[in-house]
């Protein structure tokens, strides 16, 4: 009688132990699933970042593979994505194409793409003195002519205008000295070509030098002429001097 009584509470010990064994493991279900549902749009705009940047199509296999999510999963969510980019208010579409996904214009649109782009300013591209002259207006503005060349070592006139005509840079008046020479300043237009909020945002003189070194790499990488000179990168590179 006395060792029966003292097998009970193993055997109710163990019952409980067992029966809140199953509840952890229902709760973590429980828990799981909610989960899994909320990852999904996050992983959905994922899909849609990763075929954005991709140039060559990308099948549901390597996508899932490379995120290291279920391939039913990938698979649904780019249907998902390939139905809603199908709707007729986009001008983007995710097609199937050699096996993989990838996103392009739709076809309906692509006159209007077309003689949008045509109608495009060709983008910008400046020369070593181009980049120093402007660099100095940026960083010593107001600054005149004379200062800038003192600054370069070159004469820069033709640089100047060049920066002019492409309204990177704009008259600020006259400096009272002898002479009165004309100031220069950059514009707004500066400010939208190189992603600046405002001048405060300018880059650092270090990042400057990097970009002038580019710069001389472009140049160097042009063809040469017939006199064995390497052709100007841009109108800029030809007016240094004028």
């Amino acid at each position: 009688m006395d060792e029966t009584f003292n097998e009970a509470p193993d055997v109710q010990e163990d019952a409980g132990q067992e029966q809140a064994s199953v509840d952890a493991i229902e709760i973590a279900e429980r828990s799981a699933e909610p989960q899994a549902a909320m990852d999904d749009p996050q992983l959905k705009a994922i899909l849609e970042a990763i075929i954005y940047v991709t140039d060559e199509p990308l099948s549901a296999q390597q996508i899932a593979a490379a995120l290291e999510r279920p391939l039913d999963v990938v698979m649904r969510l780019l249907n998902e994505l390939t139905a809603e980019y199908a709707a007729p208010e986009r001008g983007l579409s995710i097609r199937e194409v050699a096996g993989g996904y990838k996103m392009a214009t739709k076809a309906e649109h692509h006159e209007a793409v077309r003689a949008f782009v045509k109608k495009l300013t060709p983008p910008l591209r400046l020369s070593l003195a181009a980049l120093e002259t402007l660099a100095v207006v940026a960083y010593k503005q107001p600054v005149t002519a004379p200062e800038i060349m003192d600054i370069r070592g070159v004469q820069g006139a033709g640089v100047l205008k060049t920066l002019l005509d492409r309204k990177l840079i704009s008259e600020a008046g006259r400096k009272k000295v002898v002479g009165q020479p004309i100031l220069y300043k950059t514009t707004k237009d500066f400010l939208v070509q190189f992603g600046l909020k405002d001048l405060r945002e300018l880059p650092t003189l270090k990042e400057f030098e990097e970009l002038g070194r580019m710069a001389v790499a472009e140049q160097e990488e042009l063809p040469l002429t017939a006199e064995g000179e390497a052709a100007p990168a841009s109108e800029e590179a030809s007016a240094e001097n004028a």
